[in-house]
């Protein structure tokens, strides 16, 4: 597999779910044009769609059809929106910068950044709950809403805000730091893996294998972002850096070292790669997912 083809198939579902998020978005010409405003600026922004890719692709690895899958991947995406918006304001990490764009309450204000964060997070159970069949889509509802409530995505977002750094034992804060990031990051890339395997009626033994899979992946996914805040570009990574260090709070650089951080992200990758044995190997996106995920490790060298 070249790489123009992992590119173009990263692309194509992008713009797929792109597509069918500025389709379900409401114009602002309805009324509360400022609302509707912030609302799209911060869904469209340029990102990588990651969690909708990953609710899509398994969804059909395990048999189901995208198509019916598009609206569960929109609804992923603006969850996760919802949850970058209030985490960059003032009150929890306080960023000007998201994907290289001014953050929400920058480029509006905070008022409209926390309602127009309130309002996604609405629409996302609204269109999950106007899909049919009405067993599925109420399964699906419960399931986001538990990755996104307080034992999960919002607990997790507590548990980062009260962190600080630890002076005591490096091994019990990184144990620590992975029940926060399970659940801060990783919440919502396992629902979106569990709910595109429950739309194609996957078998318990898949269901478990995409948790297991959405379990390590996330972990490498946020220790890479904890190395890019100290290693990385601001042009490259679209926010303020070395902000961890700014506000005092726990990182896995701090506590493993760089090198350190760098072999967790490469055990993780390897941990999440052996969770995908069971499904086929002629899957060109899945491929391209091996191989976006090996590069995780590669973009702290």
């Amino acid at each position: 597999m070249t790489n123009i083809e992992i590119q173009l198939e990263e692309k194509k579902y992008v713009r797929i779910i792109e597509e069918y998020l500025d389709y379900i978005l409401p114009p602002s010409d309805l009324g509360q044009a400022v609302l509707i405003d912030a609302m799209r600026y911060s869904l469209l922004s340029p990102g990588k769609r990651i969690r909708g890719i990953l609710l899509l692709e398994f969804c059909r690895i395990s048999g189901g059809d995208t198509a019916n899958a598009l609206p569960f991947a929109g609804a992923v995406e603006m969850i996760h929106a919802y949850s970058l918006i209030h985490d960059d304001l003032p009150a929890m990490d306080n960023d000007d910068l998201r994907r290289g764009l001014p953050t929400c309450h920058r480029k509006f204000d905070e008022a409209t950044a926390i309602l127009a964060g309130d309002a996604l997070l609405a629409l996302a159970f609204e269109m999950i709950g106007n899909l049919t069949p009405p067993e599925l889509a109420g399964r699906c509802c419960k399931e986001l809403a538990i990755a996104a409530g307080a034992c999960r995505l919002v607990g997790g977002q507590m548990d980062d805000v009260q962190r600080v750094k630890n002076r005591g034992d490096a091994e019990e804060t990184i144990r620590m730091m992975e029940h926060v990031h399970h659940r801060k990051t990783g919440a919502l890339m396992r629902v979106s893996l569990k709910l595109g395997g429950m739309i194609a009626g996957a078998a318990e033994q898949q269901l478990i294998a995409l948790d297991e899979f959405g379990k390590h992946f996330g972990l490498a996914f946020q220790i890479t972002d904890d190395l890019l805040d100290v290693l990385g570009e601001e042009a490259m990574v679209g926010k303020r850096l070395n902000k961890d260090v700014d506000m005092n709070k726990w990182s896995y650089p701090h506590f493993l070292g760089i090198e350190g951080a760098k072999q967790a992200v490469e055990q993780s990758v390897g941990d999440a790669e052996k969770a995908l044995t069971i499904f086929q190997e002629d899957s060109l996106p899945l491929q391209a997912l091996r191989y976006w995920m090996k590069q995780l490790p590669n973009r702290v060298k």
